[in-house]
């Protein structure tokens, strides 16, 4: 039946007059555009990948005429078995790279490996026997079988009606290494696209796995390599090119010269056009269960790292991770990202998080780029939509609200990925983490958690618990006898936190020789000015609520160790490498204590069990003086 359909468009295709197919070939670019929105996306994503630098405009023109040229493919191939051989010969023809190989290779047969690629109207290539001015060697075309038999069949059929051979991938392997073995010509496409069995290398910067297999046969045969291409001169005109490929004779030379050679033949703008952007090329390397690292049968990043005099991938692909809103959460976020970027060394990470914490995160370099969430209000929403225009491509969700989910939806992004806890859903998420059956929170650090979700996505890396660097910040450890104590009292207004405000106080007396700092938010403010108040001025001073985030950074490496309830500025501090005396009553530090390289000492009530659950005011200051005393100072 399918055959029959396609006999019947293909011929009224055949009789159409050009105006009218041409006219078709415009509208039908157009609703690809307009009405296909995931292959629209595609095709806008690839060009934004790839020319980065271009103005939008450009971009937008290439990805319309792409468009165009590839309903205008589709008409001639459905066309191509009822045109005559008069009409095709107007059609196409033999550029002069074509016309001398044609000659040559009549009169000095020999090996050649024929690399052809998604061009526009790319099934013309088969006609090049019937335009040869010559007699050919034998010829054979490498392709893959369609699901279909009837309709494989009818493609098979129609390709092989003016002398080329269709060789199946599945069966007619041994037939081309027959032909290349008789002197002979074999074609076969050159992919961007060829699964784990492919070989990594990269295309215009992004990492993507190309076949192997033109390379494998001009190696095993000491075949020429070249080029086949028709360039596309007017609607429905042709001229058939073909260029040399230099290479060092190895499989994984021609491999990634074909890739070079496609990447110069983008600054024509005609071919640029005319090649297939539709198509998901890198689409290999988004696989989700292995979408946070690299991994193919054969990897060539090195060789072709070395070749283009490059030491690691340019990072093209766009993770983007959703950080969440607390300071503390951030701190202990900060290894995954390191991770992430070391496990997918090709990725260009963009943070989001709130406006406060991006001096800090840019100023420690955790990421290439850092993106301030937008204030809340009627627009926030629509915020998220023009990030369309950036086409991202993985988001990261350390974040477990319908708010932030449904800014990842927002955005475009065809991949986004987050945890399901049992008894929830989470519907706009593409990909879900569900924790392991019998996984107990409460006894697990919240790093353990976080990493066993980016495991679950292909993570390859360990998390990277070295401390963060503050930029303009000198490593210099300040000396004991001038550097002061830092105090935190306050928990970001959940009291039940907070170490007695008396107890504090005995804390400063106890240690009269020591100077101290007072650190907290505006929110903390009236709690830290009580305990100045009770204390020697000479000794104290406060900063709660004076300074920025990254100047609280600054200010705490200014400090020979801190002691602290359980709150964001803990964690801050001990990613800092601050030492650090952290107070846990009813909060649990297993599941969310200090993390880092650095020193600290965790402080519980008698009687605390070691996930927490007891007061706080428990804690006696003799205990706390004497752990002040025993942590080695910075």
């Amino acid at each position: 039946m399918i055959p029959f359909a396609l006999n019947v468009m293909g011929r009224l295709l055949a009789a159409t007059p050009e105006p009218l197919l041409r006219a078709a070939a415009a509208l039908g670019g157009e609703m690809i555009l307009w009405l296909a929105p995931r292959r629209r996306r595609v095709l806008r994503s690839n060009l934004h990948h790839a020319f980065p630098e271009r103005p939008r405009a450009w971009r937008r023109a290439v990805a319309r005429e792409c468009s165009r040229r590839l309903v205008e493919t589709a008409l001639l191939s459905l066309a191509a078995p009822f045109l005559s051989e008069r009409r095709i010969r107007t059609i196409a023809r033999l550029g002069p790279s074509v016309d001398a190989l044609a000659r040559d290779l009549s009169a000095s047969p020999r090996p050649v490996v024929l690399a052809t690629l998604h061009l526009a109207l790319w099934e013309s290539q088969t006609w090049l026997k019937l335009l040869s001015p010559t007699p050919l060697p034998e010829f054979g075309i490498i392709f893959r079988p369609l699901d279909n038999p009837g309709l494989d069949a009818f493609v098979k059929r129609t390709r092989e009606r003016h002398g080329m051979r269709l060789l199946s991938r599945k069966q007619g392997f041994a037939e081309a290494l027959a032909i290349l073995r008789g002197r002979g010509c074999v074609g076969i496409l050159f992919d961007q696209n060829a699964g784990m069995q492919g070989a990594l290398g990269l295309l215009m910067g992004r990492v993507c796995s190309s076949t192997e297999l033109p390379g494998l046969l001009a190696s095993k045969f000491g075949a020429e390599l070249r080029t086949f291409y028709p360039r596309r001169t007017a609607f429905w005109r042709v001229t058939f090119e073909s260029d040399p490929i230099a290479f060092d004779g190895t499989a994984a030379g021609g491999t990634l010269a074909l890739n070079r050679w496609l990447e110069r033949a983008f600054a024509d703008p005609d071919l640029c056009a005319s090649w297939l952007w539709a198509h998901d090329r890198w689409r290999h390397q988004d696989v989700p269960q292995r979408r946070l690292r690299l991994e193919s049968k054969r990897n060539l990043l090195p060789d072709d790292l070395r070749a283009r005099g490059l030491e690691s991938p340019p990072r093209r692909t766009r993770v983007w991770i959703r950080l969440p809103n607390w300071l503390g959460d951030v701190a202990i976020a900060a290894p995954l990202v390191r991770a992430v970027r070391a496990s997918r060394p090709d990725a260009e990470v963009t943070l989001l998080a709130k406006a406060s914490f991006v001096p800090l995160l840019e100023s420690a370099g955790l990421a290439d780029r850092v993106r301030a969430l937008p204030p809340p209000g009627p627009g926030y929403l629509a915020q998220f939509l023009r990030l369309r225009a950036e086409y991202p491509d993985v988001w990261i969700l350390l974040t477990n609200s319908v708010r932030g989910d449904l800014e990842a939806f927002l955005s475009g992004c065809p991949q986004r990925f987050g945890i399901v806890r049992p008894g929830r859903r989470r519907p706009l998420l593409t990909h879900a983490y569900r924790p392991p059956e019998g996984f107990e929170e409460a006894r697990h650090h919240q790093l353990e958690l976080w990493e066993g979700f980016l495991r679950h996505f292909g993570l390859a890396e360990p998390p990277d618990l070295s401390l963060l660097r503050i930029a303009g910040v000198g490593s210099a450890v300040p000396a004991a006898g001038d550097a002061p104590i830092g105090l935190i009292p306050g928990s970001e207004n959940t009291p039940a936190k907070r170490w007695p405000e008396a107890h504090w106080r005995s804390l400063i007396a106890a240690l009269p020789a020591e100077r101290f700092v007072l650190f907290g938010t505006a929110g903390d403010a009236p709690i830290t000015a009580r305990i100045l108040a009770g204390s020697d001025p000479g000794r104290v001073s406060d900063l709660a609520g004076r300074t920025s985030l990254l100047d609280y950074a600054r200010a705490l490496l200014g400090c020979r160790l801190l002691v602290t309830n359980d709150t964001g500025g803990m964690h801050l501090a001990n990613a800092l490498g601050v030492p650090t005396v952290a107070l846990f009553g009813p909060t649990n530090p297993v599941r969310t204590g200090p993390l880092f390289a650095a020193p600290y000492r965790i402080l519980q009530p008698p009687g605390c069990p070691p996930t927490g659950g007891a007061a706080l005011a428990d804690l006696a200051p003799e205990t706390v003086v004497s752990a002040v005393a025993d942590l080695p100072s910075r």
